[in-house]
């Protein structure tokens, strides 16, 4: 697992804070004896319990470095041939020196690494110092995971003079003056430098970890203690803190996003934008200064029991770096994290004289309070609970129709696959599970009658994988409603949790957890969900690169299998319908101006791609940008006529959203980075609309052919 700066929803971002650069080489780490320990044993359970068990031989080591190696430096901009040499050549000792608890090879090419950090950054700022002639006619080769490794420094110097040239081209063709780049750029690379600083023992281990899992099979992961800690609360929804989403914005903790109820939103005292600089336990404890610590030691400070006081030293927003501070205090609470539970919206469309509501409940994950359920807590949070009373409320408001969307819902907990799909199909087999030795074991649902038994759809894309790949799988099996969306994820594998510190009795956590593949999904028709995914019943286009995402992008995935067939039998047939519907949806789209725009970006961002190469010729960007222009003012022209301005709006703020302004994230001010997210979900809601449409179509020719929608047998509406 790489490190990234990446939002974790709701409560906190694990990313890397940017300070002022430290003087000298960066540290060299070292590992600890509990990470040896941790790797001896995880290395045992990997080779033992593994639904596919990998010995830790000299061919799984070779793995192992190569994969640790691409984790490190996927684009090949820091190290050079030389470096690769010289670790390869410890290609047939891991093994050993992971079964004698000694972690000196990973160890050893990670501070290399740092140091080829600091070396190529602050070369890269010295580059800044000189101008650069657009005038030449040179490539860049921008996409690199498959270019050889640079054979010298003088070949990796020259890459990140062409790597720094472009970087400052594109804030050139944005408007940016020369000095405006010189700043920018020098801020980028010296946050970027300032993480080689900041890396710690326990990184460098979980990064090492991740790479000798995920060379055994692409879903066994190890999960360091707060790697483990931070999953056991996206499945649990809640936590204990003050509601926020903080993210890393120039040195500073900052305030993103507010949630709803939180401690934070409910005392009316911080907003978004407000910057954190020290974080203080209880009424009377001293205050830690946080400025340029790395956010996710942040979080940590933050966190605590619930009901406990936590006082923040605040920078308000509007203040400049000497504005005036405040200090406030906050009580800890629970805190559920909505924004991943499941939602409903209802869309109202029309088809000819006819208008229908369609009910859309968004589903993030498959999350379920495991400790809730255990303890018999009567108020546990879980999908299927939640998606239950949602549908209660949808049948109130009287919609016609019911759409899930499951787009970019990763999986989660089998049980609420399970226990969802009954909802919709009632009592029957859901999914079989086949374990290492062979043994096929089918798990179904008991619910007496289904929730829902009206019109239903399912909105996947290649985001779409397990839990929801199970559910999708079953809905169609059955015939139970249509699948629309891109083909999902294609993974069909079992995970289960092994918790190495209760293995080991340790009274405190130290060891961590290993995520450990122990059995493969298959649909009840007997095929499995693994590598093939889900394929719609009815196709949209979308963004995923299935080269680069999803399970076939994997060189180690599990290969398609199949099993006999559970004993089921379908409730409804969908199938029957689905040429008309397929029919009316192709008239529609070749009508409808915002979708062929959709298709439009579809085909353009596919060909871009294919383009691993880019001109560093100022005149051929521009020419390449005004092309581009042009296609966007034409396409403005074009559906100047369009009487749904709301659909239009949504392209025209999608359009906006692709200029490339030269910028990363965290240099657009807050609020241009959050109308940037708003555009982007325009887009997708342009799916969303003719995925609705597409059940409206449904609602209509079940209406007119009944004998191909949901049978009585399966038991009444609850």
């Amino acid at each position: 697992m790489r490190l990234k700066n990446s939002l974790l929803c709701v409560i906190l971002a694990i990313s890397t804070a940017a300070h002022a650069l430290e003087s000298g080489p960066p540290p060299v780490l070292s590992p600890m004896q509990q990470q040896a320990q941790a790797a001896h044993l995880s290395a045992q359970f990997l080779t033992r319990f593994h639904y596919k068990p990998v010995p830790l031989d000299d061919t799984l080591s070779a793995k192992v470095i190569n994969r640790y190696i691409k984790s490190l430096d996927p684009e090949k901009f820091f190290f050079v041939q030389a470096d690769i040499d010289q670790f390869t050549a410890e290609n047939t000792k891991l093994d050993d020196a992971i079964y004698h608890e000694d972690l000196r090879i990973p160890f050893s090419i990670f501070n290399l690494y740092q140091q080829r950090i600091v070396e190529r950054l602050t070369y890269a700022r010295e580059l800044l110092k000189q101008g650069f002639d657009f005038s030449q006619k040179e490539d860049y080769s921008f996409v690199r995971d498959k270019e050889p490794w640079p054979k010298s420094e003088a070949e990796s110097r020259d890459l990140w003079r062409k790597r720094v040239k472009n970087d400052w081209l594109r804030l050139k063709l944005a408007g940016k003056k020369d000095q405006a780049i010189r700043d920018t750029l020098g801020k980028r690379y010296e946050n970027s430098l300032a993480r080689a600083y900041k890396y710690k023992s326990d990184d460098v281990f979980q990064i090492f970890m991740n790479a000798y899992a995920t060379s055994i099979e692409p879903h066994t992961d190890y999960l360091g203690t707060s790697a483990a800690a931070d999953f056991d609360i996206s499945m649990k929804l809640s936590l204990v803190g003050i509601g926020a989403v903080l993210q890393e914005r120039d040195d500073y903790t900052t305030i993103r996003e507010l949630v709803a109820g939180g401690p934070a939103q409910l005392s009316g005292k911080l907003a978004v934008g407000d910057r954190i600089v020290g974080v203080a336990q209880g009424d009377k404890g001293a205050m830690t200064d946080v400025v340029g610590t790395r956010i996710d030691d942040v979080v940590k400070q933050i966190r605590g029991a619930k009901d406990t006081v936590v006082r923040l030293d605040i920078l308000p927003a509007d203040a400049g770096p000497d504005g005036k501070h405040k200090l406030i205090s906050l009580v800890r609470n629970k805190i559920s994290l909505e924004q991943q539970a499941a939602k409903k919206t209802i869309l109202t469309i029309k088809n000819g004289d006819a208008t229908r509501k369609v009910g859309v409940i968004t589903l993030p994950a498959f999350y379920e309070d495991f400790d809730g359920r255990r303890k018999g807590d009567k108020n546990f949070r879980s999908a299927s609970r939640d998606v239950a009373a949602l549908l209660a409320e949808l049948k109130k408001e009287k919609v016609d129709s019911v759409l899930m969307d499951l787009r970019n819902n990763g999986g989660g907990s089998l049980t609420e696959a399970v226990d969802l799909t009954g909802l919709f199909v009632g009592k029957g087999p859901i999914v079989q599970q086949r374990n290492a030795r062979g043994d096929v074991n089918v798990e179904g649902d008991d619910i007496p009658a289904p929730a829902w038994t009206g019109p239903l759809a399912v909105l996947i894309n290649r985001g779409s994988a397990s839990a929801s790949e199970i559910f999708a799988a079953a809905i169609q099996d059955y015939g139970r409603g249509v699948i629309i969306g891109e083909g999902s994820f294609g993974k069909g594998t079992v995970q289960t949790m092994v918790n190495l510190d209760e293995l080991s009795h340790n009274d405190k956590p130290k060891f961590g957890e290993l995520k450990m593949t122990i059995a493969q999904f298959f649909r009840i028709n007997g095929g499995t969900t693994q590598l093939r995914g889900v394929t719609p019943d009815i196709s949209l286009p979308g963004f995923s690169d299935p080269e680069s995402f999803g399970e076939s992008s994997y060189d180690n995935a599990l290969p398609w299998s199949q099993v006999k067939a559970a004993d089921y039998t379908p409730v409804g047939d969908v199938k029957g319908l689905l040429p008309q519907i397929q029919s009316r949806h192709d008239t529609r789209v070749e009508k409808d101006k915002d979708f062929q725009r959709f298709q439009e970006d579809v085909a353009e961002l596919n060909a871009l791609r294919k383009k691993r190469v880019i001109s560093l010729n100022e005149t051929d960007r521009r020419n390449e940008m005004n092309q581009q222009e042009a296609r966007l003012k034409a396409r403005g022209k074009a559906g100047a006529g369009d009487s749904d301005s709301k659909d239009k709006d949504a392209a025209d703020a999608a359009d906006l959203n692709r200029q490339d302004d030269g910028l990363q994230a965290n240099e657009r001010s807050l609020s241009a980075e959050l109308a940037a997210e708003k555009a982007q979900k325009s887009a997708k809601d342009v799916l969303l609309n003719e995925a609705a449409k597409i059940l409206g179509d449904t609602s209509d020719l079940l209406k007119a052919n009944p004998k191909f929608a949901m049978q009585p047998a399966s038991g009444k509406d609850k």
